[in-house]
Parts: C-alpha cells; sequence; structure tokens
C-alpha cells in the first residue's frame, strides 16, 4: 500500500470514530482507566515493597538472641511475638564499642500500654534510626524523653488514645494490658509526639531504658514483689540495666558487616545472632506476594473486561456499517484493505488510550504522592520503568489482537450482502 493509501484510510477510520464519538469516547475512557489501574498497581506495589524493605534504613545489623532471621526482625522491628531470650548489657557494651562500629540503639521490650509496644532505648534511637529513603525521625510536638518517666509516642497512639505532651499513661507488664500487670505506681508522662513515619515506629511507646528499669526494680520473674519501691525512691537507685532484648548497629563501613557478623554469630559468652535488616525484610516481603499477585490479577481482568468492551463496540458498530464498507468495496476497496481499515482502529484504540491512561496517571502522581507520604510510600514523577512499558505494550498488543476479529468479520463480508436491505 502507498503512503497516500495508508493516509486514506487512516482518515476514514478516524471520521468513523468520530461518527460514533460518545460510544467510542466511553469505550476509550474506560481502555484508559484500565491503563491508568495497571500502572498504578504496579508503580504502588514496587513502592510499598521500597517501602516494607526500608522500615528500617541506614542500620547494617541488627542483633539479638539466637532464634532466626524472621523472628529477630519481627520482635524488634514489626514489635510482633517476643524475644526467646534477652542480651546480657556487658555482650551489648562490648559489641558496640568494636572499633567498626559507628553507633548502636539498644532496644528493651515487653511492656505495653492499651494494645501499644513500649520500646526502651536510649537518645541514639532519635539520632541515627533512619526509615524509608534514610529519613530521620522529626517530632509533630514535644522533645524527646529526657527524665526517667518521660515517654515519646508514636504518631497513631496519640491519634487513637488522644494523647499529647503532658498527658499520662500507665504502662503495664507483658503484652496484655490488665489490673494485675499495670505499673500504676509508676506513671509516665508524655515528652513528645513522632510525626507520622508509615513504619511500625508510629505505633510504638518509646521511653528510657533506666524507665525500664525503675518500673521493674520492684518485680521479679514477672510478679511484682511484697517489697515495692516508690517512683521517687526508684529514680534515686541505681537504674544501670542489666539485661536488653535486641541493638542495632550502624558501621563506619559496610566492608566490615560480614566480618562483624560474623564474629557476632561465633560469640562465646552467649548465643547471639547478627542479621542484615534488608535481607530478612526482603525474605518476609516473600510471604506476602499472593496479596500482590491478587492486586495484579483484579487489574488484570478490569483490562481484560475493557477490551472485550472495545471489541463489542467494534462488532456492534461494524453491522451498522456494512453498507457503509460495501460502498467502499464498489469503489475499488480491496477487502485488504477494509481488513486494514478496522486493524487501524483497534490500534488506534489501543494507542490513545496508552497516552490517556499515562495522563491520568500522572496527574494521580501530582495529586495524590504527597498524601502517600505519611504512610512511608514515595511515588515520583518518574518515567516508567521496564515493566510499566512492557504493561503499555501488552495492552497495545492485544487491542490489536482483538481488533483482527472485526477486521476478519469485514474481510468476509461480500458485496451484495452489504447493499441488500434487511430487517
Amino acid at each position: 500500500m502507498t503512503q497516500l493509501q495508508w493516509r486514506l484510510l487512516t482518515g476514514l477510520t478516524l471520521k468513523s470514530i468520530w461518527n460514533r464519538r460518545f460510544t467510542a469516547g466511553l469505550t476509550l475512557f474506560s481502555l484508559a482507566l484500565s491503563v491508568l489501574l495497571l500502572l498504578s498497581i504496579e508503580t504502588l506495589r514496587s513502592e510499598a515493597r521500597q517501602s516494607f524493605t526500608n522500615t528500617v534504613s541506614g542500620t547494617d545489623l541488627l542483633v539479638g538472641a539466637r532464634s532466626g532471621s524472621l523472628p529477630l526482625l519481627l520482635y524488634s522491628v514489626f514489635h510482633l511475638g517476643n524475644a526467646s531470650n534477652n542480651i546480657d548489657w556487658r555482650s551489648y557494651m562490648e559489641i558496640s564499642g568494636h572499633p567498626a562500629v559507628a553507633w548502636s540503639i539498644p532496644l528493651s521490650l515487653g511492656d505495653s500500654h492499651r494494645g501499644f509496644r513500649v520500646i526502651g532505648t536510649t537518645g541514639a534511637y532519635f539520632e541515627y534510626f533512619r526509615f524509608g529513603r534514610e529519613q530521620a525521625l522529626q517530632f509533630a510536638s514535644g522533645a524527646p524523653f529526657s527524665g526517667v518517666y518521660d515517654a515519646v509516642i508514636g504518631a497513631d497512639v496519640a491519634a487513637e488514645l488522644g494523647y499529647q505532651p503532658g498527658s499520662h499513661m500507665i504502662l503495664a507488664h507483658g503484652v496484655q494490658d490488665t489490673h494485675f500487670s499495670r505499673h500504676e505506681d509508676k506513671p509516665f508522662t508524655v515528652s513528645g509526639v513522632l510525626a507520622k513515619t508509615g513504619t511500625p515506629v508510629d505505633r510504638s511507646i518509646l521511653v528510657s531504658l533506666a524507665g525500664i528499669e525503675a518500673l521493674h526494680i520492684d518485680w521479679q520473674s514477672g510478679t511484682r514483689s511484697r517489697q515495692t519501691i516508690s517512683a521517687e525512691a526508684a529514680q534515686a537507685m541505681d537504674l544501670q540495666p542489666k539485661q536488653i532484648t535486641a541493638f542495632m548497629l550502624g558501621l563506619h563501613s559496610k566492608l566490615h558487616i560480614f566480618q562483624l557478623q560474623r564474629a557476632i554469630n561465633g560469640y562465646k559468652k552467649e548465643p547471639l545472632q547478627a542479621i542484615l535488616p534488608g535481607v530478612a525484610l526482603g525474605e518476609l516481603w516473600q510471604l506476602l506476594t499472593t496479596a500482590e499477585n491478587i492486586l495484579f490479577i483484579v487489574s488484570a481482568c478490569v483490562l481484560i473486561n475493557s477490551l472485550i468492551v472495545m471489541l463489542v463496540l467494534i462488532l456492534s458498530g461494524l453491522n451498522a456499517r456494512r453498507r457503509e464498507l460495501a460502498v467502499l468495496r464498489a469503489l475499488g476497496a480491496r477487502p485488504a484493505q477494509l481488513f486494514i481499515l478496522l486493524s487501524i482502529e483497534s490500534v488506534l484504540f489501543g494507542v490513545l488510550a496508552c497516552i490517556l491512561g499515562l495522563v491520568l496517571y500522572y496527574l494521580g502522581v501530582m495529586l495524590l504522592a504527597p498524601l502517600l507520604h505519611p504512610y512511608g510510600v514515595f511515588v515520583s514523577m518518574a518515567l516508567p520503568n521496564a515493566y510499566q512499558w512492557s504493561l503499555l505494550g501488552g495492552v497495545l498488543g492485544l487491542s490489536t489482537l482483538l481488533g483482527l476479529v472485526p477486521a476478519i468479520k469485514a474481510y468476509r463480508y461480500a458485496l451484495n450482502e452489504g447493499l441488500s436491505i434487511r430487517d
């Protein structure tokens, strides 16, 4: 076919679509929404995975009692479950004093408040803890704890319980917050509220290690002893911790990670385990891929439905255009040209749907990306990645393939069939 013939066929296709602009517009918009859904789900999937694996970022090693990488990750980062054993304070001091260690964050778990986990730590938590893309913790109000009975709460804790700086809280021993387990004689005061992070920090209550020791100074083997010690008296006592649950390490150089990991895993004074948080988070994400795949299947079903709607539209319009096609045959158009005419229409639907879907996608990114930041999901205005381009190519390919059905049907129409009048 000559270039002129291609132009004529394309022009005829555009005029035909324009004559059916209302139904064609609805079909195009439906396809574009499917493209938007495919791109959005892929973006959210990849960004959610990135956010998940960056729940803790900048931490080189996570150390706890020997129990397996996933249990250690779950109770120290996600505050789910309990540690199989604690770590002696002297072991923590020895390892954190290693020449390769730049900073360390001790973590003491085991208490709670109305369903939220309490974490005993130091000021290093606010200084060195990172999440997302190396983001530091920010305070929405207040300041870090300074006194023994000060507490810093996450954004979700403040929102659900209505706490603010100056509010008082009673912590409980263990995960179950019951009357018998509450440390009612040693109330804590909220000193600060952290900004939203989209990580488990939002549902955490951070107190000092000295505060954890003060709470349990008159407790033995998980129960309150007969000799109670007041909050004031406990504050004046030696509150040096004897044990912690886990700790995070940041190294001066990434080259020392595996060397120090082997040294900790072979630590002779007590059985310890050091893991790379990023690797463990990646393993944990693999357990959640089922939900990810279901989202993709749903979006694929929506796309297929839209493509079927496009096919139905072209086929239904084809019956009304049989006389038009017959006239074209009478004017000298060959069956192959009618085939190409109908094929061009489906290709145009696919191309325009991809373009409109991309426009809607970037508009959505501009409007919704700032709303996702508090949940730890960061979506940028970057060009589509290789996988997204393949999705667009798949949409175009499927629309072209489905367009062959009416094209073949038009090819088979006989001239006298199109000119005859049917009731």
